[in-house]
């Protein structure tokens, strides 16, 4: 996708206040501290990562929320791995990068992991469904035929204490809200909801312990929205917040979700979303309230991390 705009203006700021407000809503937003017994999965979406010139102040901002958690799926990295080495500098350096190739507006997929706790296991790979059962990814009242993804969802698996996990990495097309790109949206959720269900009940799987995460860019978690009802139709389950904060940072979409198999359920201690956007830079927002937005959206993002703590 096209970078967005770069803000015309110079905005100073101090990093370690700046950390120092982010840990303090941290606090807030109840995200737990690492620990032997829980595994902290995320996902965000980072805009136009490699594409957008940060600063490697924001950089920092941005590894400092990273290193919360043990796995993080990121999206929108740019075939350009500069922002993700910018990035992968600034983390602790147990923590390991594992990404795709482009696909659809030259996007990578990546993980970052930390590797003292995590080990990177044997299946790596893309979610793709073969030409022949393209005719099985249909919806009701749904017209348009299913002709692949425009990013195939990356898939990896990794393995914690004896637990294998696999982990879907989605960033699903978007195009427009036209009833033809809705429709191709949901026809991508509904195989990733498909893929899921087929290799949980598989005797071959290699984990029936399977997470779907990303930016599903689905509107709206509720009956009647055609992303929503393709994500939930063949058993994939999401897990209830205790409180209505979207996954964008203009607070009207909940497109970044962590969907996973009934197996999951019981294993989850809590989960939310971390609106960094209610945090930093509190000066320039009472300065200027659209100034604030673009500096957000250009220099960190538009989207905010959304976890899940897992206890096993």
């Amino acid at each position: 996708m096209p970078a967005f705009p770069k803000p015309k203006f110079v905005y100073q700021f101090d990093l370690q206040e700046q950390i120092g407000l982010l840990e303090s809503h941290k606090k807030k937003r109840l995200i737990p501290n690492k620990s032997d017994e829980e595994l902290l999965i995320a996902s965000w979406n980072i805009a136009n990562l490699g594409l957008q010139k940060r600063w490697q102040q924001h950089a920092q901002l941005i590894s400092e929320i990273i290193s919360w958690f043990d796995i993080i799926a990121i999206q929108e990295v740019n075939y350009n791995l500069q922002g993700l080495r910018q990035l992968e500098s600034e983390l602790p350096s147990h923590y390991d990068l594992i990404f795709s190739d482009k696909a659809g507006n030259n996007e990578r997929f990546a993980f970052a992991y930390d590797s003292r706790k995590t080990k990177l296991m044997e299946l790596v790979g893309e979610v793709a469904v073969p030409p022949k059962d393209h005719r099985y990814i249909k919806l009701p009242n749904v017209q348009k035929k299913f002709n692949g993804f425009d990013r195939n969802p990356y898939l990896t698996s990794f393995q914690w204490r004896n637990t294998n996990l696999v982990l879907i990495n989605v960033h699903s097309f978007f195009g427009s809200n036209s009833k033809a790109d809705m429709e191709r949206r949901a026809l991508e959720t509904y195989a990733i909801s498909r893929y899921a269900d087929l290799n949980g009940k598989s005797k071959w799987a290699f984990s029936k312990n399977i997470i779907a995460l990303g930016d599903f860019n689905l509107p709206i978690v509720e009956k009647g929205d055609l992303i929503y009802q393709a994500l939930m139709k063949r058993g994939l389950e999401l897990p209830k917040h205790s409180s209505k904060v979207y996954s964008n940072i203009t607070n009207d979409k909940m497109y970044d979700q962590i969907s996973f198999l009934p197996s999951i359920k019981k294993k989850i201690k809590a989960n939310g979303i971390f609106d960094f956007d209610n945090s930093l830079f509190p000066d320039l927002w009472i300065e200027s309230k659209s100034k604030f937005k673009s500096y957000m959206k250009y220099y960190i993002s538009d989207h905010r991390p959304i976890w899940m703590q897992l206890k096993f």
